[in-house]
């Protein structure tokens, strides 16, 4: 029980910077179709990182000597300088995150439970259910994210749109300094 109980933390606190993000990606009117799609996604790169963590994270680590921050804060810079140039261009269309932006997005995010995979059989034996934890709440975090950001988005309009390009960047750049 008490293990389980620390697999639920690790999962929450792996998911909080998917939910502020996600405030960002809703501020955009991301429809539910492709919320709910963006959600699964992470929510799978949750479940994939920490195992690939496991088998593969020591010897890349080692060999290349990855910072996985600068990566992240270089995807989200990408990301929110898109929806910039979205405000700028007016268009009519909402926020259109692709296929390729929505797995950059979740690979972005899902980096610190990569990281998290390499000491997971110190944390628990039972690797199945705490991928099946982690997965479930980066899944609903996202979802959820979205949402209340497209909430914002009706009530303040245009300046939701600009202060979720300003809240991606920021916590783009965060991870680079």
């Amino acid at each position: 029980m008490k293990e389980l109980f620390s697999i639920i933390l690790i999962g929450l606190a792996l998911s909080m910077d998917t939910f502020s993000l996600s405030l960002g990606v809703g501020m955009f009117g991301v429809t539910n179709k492709k919320a709910l799609k963006l959600a699964l996604i992470v929510g799978a790169m949750h479940f994939v990182m920490p195992f690939l963590g496991m088998i593969l994270g020591d010897k890349l680590i080692q060999i290349f000597e990855i910072k996985y921050d600068i990566l992240l804060g270089f995807i989200l810079i990408i990301i929110s300088l898109q929806m910039v140039v979205d405000i700028i261009r007016c268009e009519e269309e909402k926020f259109n995150l692709s296929l390729i932006g929505m797995l950059a997005f979740a690979f972005g995010v899902s980096l610190d439970s990569f990281s998290l995979g390499l000491g997971l059989k110190a944390i628990t034996s039972n690797i199945y259910l705490a991928m099946s934890v982690f997965a479930v709440c980066s899944f609903l975090f996202t979802y959820f994210g979205i949402v209340v950001g497209r909430v914002a988005n009706k009530i303040l309009g245009i300046y939701a749109n600009i202060l979720g390009a300003i809240i991606l960047f920021v916590l783009g750049f965060l991870h680079l300094i």
